[in-house]
């Protein structure tokens, strides 16, 4: 069930899609498949809404500094600054900066989490993810 989560490398909302999946059908057959399912939705749905923040927050910022800021606009051409000229001092950047490699982290904090979830899981032990939010109980 952890395992399958990582079908998000092979395909798009693999993440969701597999284990729903397994969980629908394996669900009914233990409570230990019953929770490990639960388990893994809840961790993946929560890492969605954190993840969504962090791009809500960093996205809009990230892009319209860069064109405000360092991307020059006239009629007959496009020049883009140097960034040795970028004032790095500018919150705003900085605060998108940081939602971006927060959204990164989540994504390769997310990968060793599954390999560990997993690897309790199958020593029989009910892995509950950190800072999950409980979407189903």
């Amino acid at each position: 069930m952890h395992i399958s989560a990582l079908s998000q490398y092979i395909f798009p909302l693999g993440n969701y899609i597999a284990p729903i999946v397994l969980w629908s059908f394996k669900k009914d057959e233990s409570d230990f498949i019953d929770q490990a399912g639960k388990n893994v939705l809840n961790f993946q749905l929560s890492l969605l809404l954190y993840s969504l923040v962090m791009l809500m927050l960093a996205g809009p910022l990230v892009v319209y500094l860069l064109i405000h800021n360092y991307i020059d606009f006239d009629c007959t051409m496009i020049h883009i600054n140097h960034f040795s000229d970028i004032d790095f001092a500018n919150k705003w950047f900085i605060i998108g900066m940081i939602s971006l490699i927060v959204f990164l982290l989540f994504k390769i904090i997310e990968f060793f989490l599954i390999i560990y979830g997993a690897l309790k899981t199958a020593n029989g032990a009910v892995y509950k993810y950190p800072l999950t939010i409980p979407f189903f109980k």
